[in-house]
């Protein structure tokens, strides 16, 4: 008798493979705020690493609704596609061992990279950008300054755009391919002006042609009917879409980065 026939694994894109293989717990990130767990995912011949947050691990939050930042981790990444720039992982919602949450692709980051700095003096060297002084204690003060990185720069626009209230310094994951992935978006899309970010170092400067581009394919994708726009139906509240197409109608408006507001802190804290 020959032997069966090998039927090779079937292709996956990493999207397909998030949501409908079969997810192992193996460890607990420990540093993060809400359950974050290290997994593997797996599916026909194809395997993993990923995060995966249960929606019943996450932490209530007096400004946003209970049970929802898995969703508009979802939300980020789908804007984030939009854009044609790939800056955050692929993300989907989904059932896990804990109930549903969201699960997103593992990225091992290039902890040597230079993307943020304390320096001393009151202006950044070249290829820098500053943000404003830190107290470092004893009544010592140091520049933060952040890389004047193309990268960067697409990610403060992206944060405009979905509201992020959360932009810490450990949320950037370079790679050694040259890559830049922003993480954690859970509290993003908020209707009120929440943006807090140590990426301010392009505050008032005139948007890229790039950027202006990219804008005007967002405010297209967020009409009502169009397909981003359902999508994000599903992940965050009517009122909160309307306000993501109106923080991109205002950044076209505009022309330039936004500045802070003052009414809200413009600084994450603890900012790494």
């Amino acid at each position: 008798m020959s032997a069966p026939e090998r039927i090779p694994p079937r292709s996956l894109t990493t999207a397909e493979l998030l949501a409908d293989g079969e997810l192992t717990v193996r460890g607990r990130i420990r540093d993060a705020s809400n359950a974050a767990l290290y997994c593997t995912i797996s599916a026909d011949g194809h395997q993993a690493r990923c995060v995966y947050k249960p929606v019943a691990g996450e932490r209530p939050l007096w400004d946003f609704p209970d049970g929802t930042l898995a969703q508009r981790e979802v939300a980020a990444y789908e804007v984030s596609e939009a854009t044609g720039w790939g800056l955050v992982p692929p993300t989907v919602l989904r059932a896990g061992p804990y109930g549903e949450g969201m699960c997103q692709i593992w990225i091992e980051g290039q902890p040597d990279a230079e993307l943020l700095a304390l320096v001393d003096g009151e202006e950044p060297e070249d290829g820098w950008k500053a943000v404003g002084l830190a107290d470092l204690g004893d009544g010592r003060t140091a520049l933060l300054v952040h890389a004047d990185d193309e990268r960067l720069r697409r990610l403060a626009v992206l944060d405009a755009v979905i509201n992020n209230a959360d932009r810490k310094g450990g949320h950037l994951l370079p790679t050694g391919d040259g890559q830049l992935y922003g993480i954690d978006h859970g509290v993003t899309f908020h209707s009120e002006n929440k943006l807090r970010t140590l990426l301010w170092g392009w505050a008032g400067e005139p948007l890229t042609a790039e950027a202006v581009e990219v804008l005007k394919g967002l405010e297209g994708a967020l009409e009502e009917g169009a397909e981003l726009a359902a999508r994000l139906a599903g992940l965050i509240t009517e009122a909160e879409l309307t306000a993501t197409r109106a923080r991109v109608t205002a950044l076209l408006a505009s022309g330039k980065h936004p500045e802070p507001t003052g009414e809200w802190p413009a600084i994450p804290w603890p900012p790494v």
